[in-house]
């Protein structure tokens, strides 16, 4: 979503893009509270830095899409389990594509919410049952 700034100069109104990390931030915001997989599409604006990108996604296991002229790559986030990335570590990452002003866009491709991981609870005291049912809300 671009931000709005005034121009006094000109007299007119220009837009500015927001940084992705912000993007990002809005989109975990919109989530439900018991969201546990987000698959986000992200596309850089100057493909000549395409490689320069790519090295910072690469922290978070990004996966390339192989498509000419559509979205570079997904990044997989988790919430609170499963093999993804953690949510601050892609926050994190799409904050130094901001520093290194790589500039582009986000698109929630997919969301799963109302999962929990799966515990082996044989053998563990009651207690702790409890405090994962607790932890987990199930």
């Amino acid at each position: 979503m671009p931000a709005i700034r005034n121009s006094w100069a000109a007299g007119a109104v220009a837009f500015a893009a927001m940084a992705l990390a912000d993007d990002f931030q809005l989109i975990l915001d919109a989530l439900p509270p018991d969201w546990s997989d987000l698959e986000v599409d992200l596309r850089i604006d100057d493909e000549s830095r395409y490689v320069d990108g790519a090295v910072f996604v690469s922290m978070v296991n990004a996966q390339v899409y192989n498509h000419p002229g559509a979205w570079h790559w997904r990044l997989i986030v988790a919430h609170s389990f499963g093999h993804a990335a953690a949510a601050e570590t892609v926050h994190g990452v799409l904050a130094k594509l901001d520093a290194e002003g790589i500039a582009g866009e986000l698109r929630v491709a997919e969301v799963r919410e109302g999962r929990s991981e799966v515990v082996q609870m044989w053998g563990r005291p009651e207690s702790v049952r409890e405090e994962f049912r607790q932890r987990r809300a199930i």
